[in-house]
């Protein structure tokens, strides 16, 4: 309880100190990188004093051009670590709600986050042709291909929009297996535990070699892919292959 309560009050004061001063520079420089390592450094290190330690294997698969990464996703725990181990600035395609949040929805939005309302279909396109226009400026992007957090760790289906976006903006998927994070915080709760996570990047997958109505082919692809690195008991159980 003790490392749970020091996340979440580190979490809202760093949010409520650096967060006015660094979105009021963004806007007056017109640059969000400062913002953006600020913040990404601030979550490591809280994650880290936590008790989160991270191993990253297979950076020298990041292409040296602007990517979509597809990571799996089971935990809170595992968006630092992903983040923390990705040696660019990227964008983040995410849930809508995380942008109603004061401060950080701004600061969100100033990084080029783009919100994703899976509920309604005509707001998802949407997110995804703006997620496109990123990309085509420079944007490389994280996604989470299964839609929302995985609730025994295991690899579930993955949705079409990521690899839409993939094909329309014509750059390659990075799978990412991310292992460990639900051990950490589990799905639902808010209780932060310490443990070990691996971040797996696998080698890159070119989607501009796939045409829209190939997108499920890509998809499970990627979904192979990163399946691959993942332990035993993260790997898709047989019914949700």
């Amino acid at each position: 309880m003790i490392r749970t309560t020091f996340v979440a009050i580190s979490m809202a004061l760093c949010t409520l100190v650096l967060g006015p001063p660094l979105i009021l520079l963004t806007l007056v420089t017109k640059s969000a990188t400062l913002m953006y390592w600020t913040g990404v450094k601030m979550v490591v290190y809280v994650t880290r004093i936590a008790g989160e330690k991270v191993t990253v294997e297979g950076r020298e698969n990041i292409p040296p051009g602007v990517c979509v990464f597809a990571a799996n996703h089971t935990s809170n725990a595992d968006a630092p670590a992903i983040v923390g181990a990705i040696p660019r600035r990227i964008a983040i395609l995410g849930r809508k709600s995380l942008f109603d949040i004061p401060v950080v929805g701004t600061a969100f939005r100033l990084a080029k986050f783009v919100p994703v309302d899976r509920e309604n279909r005509d707001a998802a396109l949407a997110s995804v042709k703006q997620a496109v226009e990123y990309i085509r400026e420079g944007f490389s992007f994280l996604v989470y291909p299964e839609g929302t957090r995985s609730p025994d760790g295991r690899l579930r289906r993955f949705k079409k929009g990521s690899f839409v976006m993939a094909i329309e903006a014509g750059v390659p998927i990075v799978p990412v297996a991310c292992a460990g994070a639900h051990r950490i915080m589990k799905k639902n709760s808010l209780i932060v535990r310490p443990g070990k996570v691996t971040v797996r990047f696998g080698k890159p997958i070119d989607a501009s070699k796939y045409t829209i109505e190939q997108r499920d082919e890509l998809a499970q692809r990627v979904h192979d892919a990163v399946a691959a690195e993942l332990p035993e008991d993260q790997k898709p159980a047989a019914s949700v292959e």
